[in-house]
């Protein structure tokens, strides 16, 4: 009995020690950028809208396959940006999830997806020309591709945009731009 006892204990440790090891290296990995914050966990694991299958995708081909993304993509398409988007190179797009967008009264959102000009300059609000990982975020001053700037603060996995955005899900890599996925669309001033 003491034997079997001491074989258990033995094949835990190990165990233990072999979980340690394999973890080890997806510590590494979070700390390269990997996405963060409390609705990564609602990215799809596979497929469409997953973090592998976006990496592999220019920005807006990988904002319209991501489920949570839906509203965004249809005004990139309406405002006639989704070649702009995919073809520019190392640029941040602060992404407002449908729920974003769902806080704007229907009538407002209606009136500003039929005016081309108007969604084009709150869409490229959102735009950032330059990469902006999470290192960035503590303390940040960014240039919008509209030309106003955008703000950023916070630490840990709690970043603000303008002090009102929250990132829910930072630092999504894609082909051509880091993505952080906002929880209210941002309004330039």
């Amino acid at each position: 009995m003491n034997i079997s006892h001491t074989r258990r204990r033995a094949a835990a440790a190990l165990a233990l020690a072999l979980s340690f090891a394999a973890v080890a290296p997806q510590a590494r990995a979070a700390d390269a950028g990997e996405p963060f914050g409390p609705g990564c966990a609602a990215l799809p694991k596979q497929g469409p809208g997953s973090p592998s299958v976006m990496a592999g995708q220019p920005v807006a081909t990988a904002a319209a396959g991501n489920p949570a993304l839906s509203t965004l993509a249809s005004a990139v398409k309406q405002a006639g940006l989704v070649d702009t988007l995919n073809n520019a190179e190392g640029i941040t797009v602060f992404a407002p999830t449908d729920e974003a967008f769902a806080k704007i009264p229907k009538a407002d959102l209606d009136k500003v997806l039929a005016d081309k000009a108007a969604l084009t300059k709150i869409l490229t609000y959102h735009v950032v020309g330059s990469t902006v990982d999470k290192p960035d975020l503590a303390d940040g001053s960014f240039t919008s591709l509209e030309g106003g700037t955008l703000t950023t603060s916070g630490s840990g996995d709690s970043y603000k945009v303008n002090g009102t955005a929250a990132i829910v899900c930072g630092d999504v890599a894609t082909s051509n731009a880091t993505v952080h996925v906002v929880d209210t669309v941002l309004m330039p001033k």
